[in-house]
């Protein structure tokens, strides 16, 4: 899942080698932080939010299926 995550993450921004991600795991659940250029932010959330929400759908998938809960952020 992680890795997903980044090589997402890398393939839309302009920066991809500013691009890190922090993974926490507590009680069950994955907490991924994603790190990132201040001007890729907007090209990562996207309008209205639909690229990350993309994101999160997609990585929700192998996550059930381990029986865990996944949540990304971007700080």
């Amino acid at each position: 899942m992680k890795d997903l995550v980044l090589f997402m993450a890398k393939s839309l921004a302009d920066h991809p080698e500013k691009v890190e991600l922090e993974a926490k795991e507590e009680a069950g659940t994955l907490k991924l932080n994603l790190k990132l250029a201040e001007e890729d932010k907007g090209k990562i959330i996207g309008k209205k939010g639909r690229v990350i929400r993309a994101m999160r759908t997609l990585i929700s998938f192998p996550a059930a299926k381990a029986g865990k809960k996944v949540l990304l952020d971007i700080e």
